[in-house]
């Protein structure tokens, strides 16, 4: 009885938050748009009996999705999405692997300080670190400031409002996702392998490529899929610090719901991301699954 109260409590707890909720979105899906409350159609009334659920299945449609196919704004929504995540990972990457190979090349008794740097922003409410980050990036902000006090330039730049300060914003965010893994996998790396390879004959440079790459791929693969994940569905980066030409599906489908009142689209739209995210989600198991057979 322990032993399946164990088991059952993580079951029960997916049942309630994801699968339930996606079973109403799913149906919601599959309906159609009303002028009423909620604004879809059918309703399950239960008070009619037999007769009623057979017609309320039988009302439910895939119209939604054919029109996600038939209208262009949502395939691009999709695909900008995509291109933006794929490259804020890439960049979080570039700029978390040299931030994670210090910290674990730093002294021991520096590690916990250098750790708690990282996890401070997280201290700070997300709202205000993307409005300050409004402040720094707008034509009179700090950046444009500075780097005309310093001479580079002679007329402000125009970064906000635009894709660039949506990669910023991804990037700044999600980089101690990208770190604490790497960082985690670098720690546990047996330096003596380096001095192996450098005694065989390997350059630094080579030795790290060899050695410190292969051996801390699980920390970038979970790093990579911890930042892709969220940053495909982000709303309130390319909301704030993006411009109009900003097209991202989180974007789409919050002027669906509470803009166009259309639920049922919405409700598609979100259907599909899930889906698309299934993909990477499933393969970021299997790496954590590989990566606790390993140490064991």
């Amino acid at each position: 009885m322990r032993r399946l109260f164990l088991i059952s409590v993580p079951y029960l707890w997916l049942l309630a938050l994801f699968l339930i909720p996606f079973v109403i979105v799913l149906k919601i899906s599959l309906s159609d748009t009303a002028l009423a409350i909620p604004p879809y159609t059918p309703q399950l009334d239960l008070t009619t009996g037999w007769e009623g659920i057979k017609s309320f299945f039988g009302a439910l449609d895939f119209e939604n999705f054919v029109w996600l196919t038939e209208d262009d704004l949502y395939w691009k929504a999709y695909v900008s999405s995509l291109q933006i995540a794929v490259f804020s990972t890439l960049f979080a990457l570039l700029v978390g692997y040299p931030i994670a190979y210090a910290m674990a090349q730093a002294p021991e008794q520096w590690r916990a300080t250098l750790m708690m740097l990282i996890i401070l922003p997280f201290w700070t409410s997300f709202l205000i670190r993307v409005y300050a980050w409004m402040g720094i990036l707008s034509q009179e902000g700090l950046l444009n400031q500075f780097l005309m006090w310093l001479g580079v330039i002679n007329e402000p730049l125009i970064i906000l409002n635009t894709n660039k300060a949506v990669y910023i914003g991804i990037v700044y965010t999600y980089l101690p996702f990208m770190i604490l893994p790497i960082y985690s996998a670098l720690e546990k790396l047996d330096g003596s392998l380096l001095e192996a390879a450098e005694d065989l004959g390997c350059s630094r440079f080579t030795a790290f490529w060899l050695v410190t790459i292969p051996l801390s791929k699980n920390g970038i693969i979970a790093g990579c899929f911890l930042v892709f994940i969220p940053a495909i569905g982000e709303f309130v980066i390319p909301s704030l610090l993006g411009g109009s030409s900003t097209l991202m599906i989180g974007k789409v489908l919050w002027e669906e719901f509470f803009a166009n009142l259309d639920w049922p689209v919405a409700a598609a739209v979100a259907v599909v991301l899930l889906l698309i995210l299934i993909i990477p989600i499933i393969l970021f198991q299997r790496n954590e699954q590989k990566q606790r057979e390993a140490e064991q």
